[in-house]
C-alpha cells in the first residue's frame, strides 16, 4: 500500500507512544476552559480545565478498539467533533470510521457511531482523517480513499450523514488539511508529487469542488492551515529544501517561500493577539527536539518571521496550538513516556509587551 511507512497503525505495543493527532486536539469552551484529547490502548482520554486553572484526568470517552489516530474539529458552536478508525466487528482486515461528540466542557460525550468507510470494506489504513465544522455546525471527515484520491462524509442539517461524496484525485497526501473560512465555507488542502491541491465549497452544505494544481515541491505530512482576519484560508508547508512555504488561495495565487525550517516534521498554525495586533504562530519541533514557535502579523508574510525555542528537548512530539479568551496563545504538547503520555502546556503572558511566554506546565 502506498505511505505504508506511514501507517499509524503498525506500531509496536509497549511504552506509551505518541498517536497521530489530527486538527485541535486542544479545544476550548464556551466558558473558556479547555479539554485535550489523547489516543491510548484503543480508547480517547480527555483531560478537562477546571475554572482554578488546575486540570483533571484522564477520563475515557470511549471508543472500542479504536486505533492510534484521533481527529478533532471544533464549531462556532464549541461543539467538539472525534473521529478515529475502529477495526470492523468481525473483519480485522478491515477499518471504519468512528464519530462522537461532546457538547459543554468536561461533560460526558455521546455514543460512538460507525460513519463507515468511503470504500466500504477498507484496508487497515487509507490515511488519516481531517475534520472541520461549518458555521451551521455540520461536521465534515475527509479521508484518502483506496484509490489514491480524496473522500468526505458530511452531517445532514436535519441530522444523519449524506452518503460520502468521492472528490476524485490520486496520489494524494494521507494527512489532508481542512479549515472553515470566514464565510463559513469549508475548504480541504492535500498535496500530490506534482503540487498543492485545494477543494473548496461553492455554497453551504456543499460538495467541495477540486481545484487546478499549483505546481510546488511538497514534503508531505506536513501541512498546516489557518484562517485569518480577512476570512481567507492560508496553508503553509515545508518545501523540499527545507523552508516553510506558504500558499493563500485568494490573497495570491503563487507560492510563497517564508522561513527556513527548524526541523522536519509536521507544522501547527493559529492566530492569536500580540500587543492588540491579529497575528499568526508557527509551531514546529527543532531539530535537537524541542518546540519552536515563530510569530509575525496575520496575513503580511512579507514582515518575516523568526523561530524561538522553547523548553526541554524531547522524543516524537505532537503538538497543537490555539487561543485563550483574552486573545492569548495556549501551546500543548504531548511526548511518549515509559508509562504515559507527557502532557504540557504553555500560555502567553498577559498583559506582557510583545510575544512573551510563560514556562512549560506539566498535565499529566
Amino acid at each position: 500500500m502506498a505511505y505504508r511507512s506511514e501507517d499509524p497503525t503498525h506500531r509496536t505495543q509497549g511504552p506509551f507512544t505518541v498517536p497521530t493527532l489530527r486538527g485541535g486536539w486542544l479545544t476550548r469552551g464556551a466558558e473558556g476552559r479547555f479539554s485535550a484529547y489523547l489516543m491510548r490502548d484503543g480508547e480517547v482520554l480527555r483531560w478537562t480545565e477546571g475554572t482554578d486553572g488546575r486540570w483533571s484526568g484522564p477520563v475515557s470517552l470511549g471508543g472500542g478498539g479504536l486505533q492510534p489516530i484521533l481527529a478533532v474539529g471544533q464549531g462556532a458552536d464549541r461543539y467538539v467533533h472525534l473521529v478515529g478508525l475502529r477495526p470492523v466487528e468481525g473483519e480485522e482486515d478491515h477499518v471504519e470510521l468512528m464519530h462522537s461528540t461532546q457538547f459543554q466542557t468536561g461533560r460526558p460525550n455521546v455514543e460512538w457511531r460507525s460513519i463507515q468507510h468511503s470504500n466500504g470494506k477498507s484496508f487497515k489504513w487509507t490515511g488519516n482523517p481531517s475534520v472541520t465544522v461549518d458555521s451551521e455546525g455540520r461536521a465534515y471527515v475527509f479521508t484518502k480513499n483506496g484509490g489514491g484520491g480524496l473522500s468526505v462524509r458530511a452531517q445532514k442539517s436535519g441530522g444523519g450523514w449524506h452518503p460520502w461524496w468521492d472528490l476524485k484525485g490520486g496520489g494524494t497526501d494521507p494527512s489532508p488539511v481542512a479549515v472553515t473560512n470566514g464565510a463559513g465555507l469549508v475548504e480541504l488542502y492535500t498535496a500530490t508529487a506534482k503540487g498543492l491541491v485545494r477543494y473548496v465549497q461553492e455554497e453551504p452544505g456543499g460538495k467541495p469542488v477540486r481545484q487546478d494544481v499549483v505546481p510546488a515541491a511538497v514534503t508531505l505530512g506536513s501541512l498546516a492551515a489557518v484562517t485569518g482576519p480577512s476570512g481567507h484560508a492560508t496553508l503553509f508547508y515545508l518545501d523540499k529544501e527545507g523552508r516553510v512555504c506558504v500558499w493563500s488561495p485568494d490573497r495570491s495565487p503563487e507560492t510563497t517561500p517564508f522561513v527556513e525550517a527548524v526541523g522536519t516534521g509536521p507544522l501547527a498554525a493559529t492566530r492569536c493577539r500580540i500587543d492588540g495586533f491579529e497575528c499568526t504562530v508557527l509551531a514546529q519541533q527543532s531539530a535537537d527536539g524541542r518546540l519552536a514557535l515563530a510569530a509575525y502579523p496575520a496575513e503580511q508574510e512579507t514582515a518575516g518571521a523568526k523561530w524561538t525555542e522553547t523548553g526541554a528537548p524531547q522524543g516524537t512530539v505532537a503538538t497543537t496550538l490555539t487561543q485563550g479568551l483574552d486573545g492569548g496563545l495556549v501551546a500543548m504538547t504531548v511526548a511518549g513516556g515509559p508509562t504515559g503520555p507527557v502532557l504540557l502546556t504553555m500560555r502567553q503572558q498577559a498583559d506582557a509587551d510583545g510575544f512573551q511566554l510563560g514556562g512549560w506546565h506539566t498535565v499529566a
